[in-house]
């Protein structure tokens, strides 16, 4: 006897590749209703815009796996741009008469160590301090905001060429550059969701993510340090936040404190879009570039059909919901056709 019928098991599978029906239908969508939609250069210009969502998504992954939430990703990338526009065009000012200045390898990692300690600042928020997620990364966003506004009096570092002489001529390249036909920023990406998916699938760090996320408690009876995963995931998404903060000011070769705002709305999405619980312990790296790849095309196809902004973000609050909604419809379902063949199984 089954367990569950056809049309269940049919309907489960469904849920499960959602992403990927979704994908399929605003690519058959766009490419019918804007007919440059699969243009070679628009791809190029969707992909760049996907790799900037689908980094904080990867970030954003693994936070919402532990059952955290981090919504101050999008300040840290305003944050990190504007580190990155002060270092290039200021240096520091030491104060004594002279100023240290630094090469772009330099300025990538202060600033990489400014999206890191920013993580690390929620992280000891959550754990030491039990501050819900939710509450303690509102109240970085707008710590990371104000700080981006105060660092220029709300105006914008420009002209973020660099120079010979300083070591920053490269800087530009971070954001416009190209390997072998690729942007560089794809390349990047694809390092870090590489290194990502290894994590969650093939370490112990990757599977005690996945443990904390499911049963916390039942984690850290088994052993494992909950404190020091949660440390991991929001220093992690800060530092996914910082790279898109430094790509983002060599791309425009200008950095500005409003930078990265409702950004964390799409990394959110796309990973919810991807397959990932909000409620914890389920997720997976590969379906969030899936659901980063459905955000990219669904923004700029509606620019290239010409929908307001303020509708693109409606549609995007929509995305979220109904994804939410359908992930909470697939536990369900797994759940019944769980117990049924457990059932099938005892006769």
């Amino acid at each position: 006897m089954t367990a569950t019928s056809p049309a269940t098991n049919a309907l489960l599978l469904l849920l499960r590749l959602r992403t990927f029906v979704a994908l399929f239908l605003v690519l058959a969508f766009f490419s019918v209703m804007a007919p440059n939609f699969l243009t070679t250069a628009n791809a190029v210009i969707v992909s760049k815009h996907v790799a900037l969502n689908a980094f904080l998504a990867i970030g954003m992954t693994f936070v919402i796996i532990t059952g955290g939430i981090d919504l101050s990703v999008g300040s840290i990338v305003g944050l990190c741009a504007m580190v990155a526009g002060w270092l290039v065009l200021n240096g520091v000012d030491t104060g004594m008469g002279y100023t240290i200045w630094f090469n772009t390898y330099e300025i990538v990692g202060l600033v990489m160590l400014v999206g890191v300690g920013v993580g690390l600042i929620n992280g000891i928020l959550i754990t030491r301090l039990n501050v819900a997620p939710f509450i303690a990364t509102l109240g970085t966003l707008y710590i990371a905001r104000g700080a981006a506004l105060l660092s220029s009096g709300g105006r914008t570092f420009p002209n973020l060429n660099g120079t010979e002489e300083m070591g920053t001529a490269s800087f530009p390249f971070i954001g416009t550059g190209t390997i072998l036909g690729l942007p560089f920023m794809v390349w990047l990406l694809i390092a870090v969701a590489v290194g990502a998916h290894y994590i969650s699938r093939r370490t112990p760090l990757g599977r005690h993510i996945y443990a904390v996320g499911g049963n916390e408690r039942g984690a850290a009876l088994s052993g494992v340090k909950v404190n020091r995963i949660k440390l991991f995931v929001y220093m992690f998404s800060g530092f996914c936040a910082a790279l898109v903060g430094l790509i983002i000011a060599s791309q425009l070769q200008a950095s500005h404190p409003a930078t990265g705002e409702t950004f964390e709305l799409n990394a959110i999405a796309a990973a919810v879009l991807g397959g990932t619980s909000m409620s914890g312990g389920r997720g997976r790296i590969t379906g969030t570039i899936v659901g980063a790849f459905v955000i990219g095309i669904l923004s700029d196809g509606l620019i290239m059909m010409g929908v307001s902004s303020f509708w693109q973000t409606v549609i995007k609050g929509i995305v979220i919901i109904v994804a939410v909604v359908i992930d909470q419809a697939q536990s369900r379902l797994q759940a019944r056709v769980a117990l049924a063949q457990e059932a099938a199984a005892a006769r």
